[in-house]
């Protein structure tokens, strides 16, 4: 399935590495030049910003998912196409899932890791089977994708749920990863209680 919509979680920090906003940046242009809108947590700073300005700059469609409070907070980003608000933190996640075909995560905070883990969580038990990409930019993922083999190699983890997610290096190689994502069916919920 050719994806319309790619779900991406990462940092609103204004202290992120440069390198991390331009990543950002191009890969809200890349989500755009293939015609699909980029869905995100609304924000107007840090990697946020800079990927809602990247699609929009590309001529995408953005939607932005934020709650009530962050919105009060003027933290929203007043140039997005769609802005949604949702009462809370747990509405907001649940919202960008549903509203995107791929999972991409780029460098962030705990806010980050919790939405990923969660993305992995959930396809792990069958509620969705959506591309999960970890952009592991300089190596920021490095210590969390060991700790997903770790939890592999002690048992907690079937090695089978190593195919929930791809993990790049790269920015240009997240669109590839997504398409390149195998199948995840009805059949890997067995492996659930592993």
């Amino acid at each position: 399935m050719t994806p319309k919509s790619v779900c991406v979680y990462c940092a609103s920090s204004q202290q992120a590495r440069p390198e991390f906003l331009r990543a950002a940046h191009a890969l809200g242009g890349e989500i755009a030049a293939r015609g699909w809108t980029t869905v995100y947590g609304g924000g107007r700073s840090g990697l946020m910003g800079a990927l809602a300005d990247g699609a929009l700059v590309g001529g995408g469609q953005v939607r932005g998912i934020i709650p009530e409070f962050m919105k009060a907070l003027e933290w929203a980003h007043g140039g997005v196409s769609f802005l949604e608000t949702v009462p809370d933190m747990h509405t907001r996640k649940r919202r960008m899932v549903e509203c995107a075909d791929a999972i991409v995560a780029l460098p962030g905070g705990c806010g980050t890791l919790e939405e990923l883990l969660e993305a992995i969580t959930w396809k792990r038990l069958g509620i969705h089977g959506k591309p999960i990409v970890i952009a592991n930019l300089a190596g920021f993922y490095d210590a969390l994708v060991r700790q997903l083999a770790v939890c592999i190699e002690e048992r907690m983890m079937h090695e089978r749920h190593a195919s929930m997610w791809s993990v790049v290096t790269r920015i240009e190689d997240v669109i590839p990863a997504i398409l390149q994502a195998p199948a995840w069916g009805d059949d890997a919920i067995q492996f659930a209680k592993v």
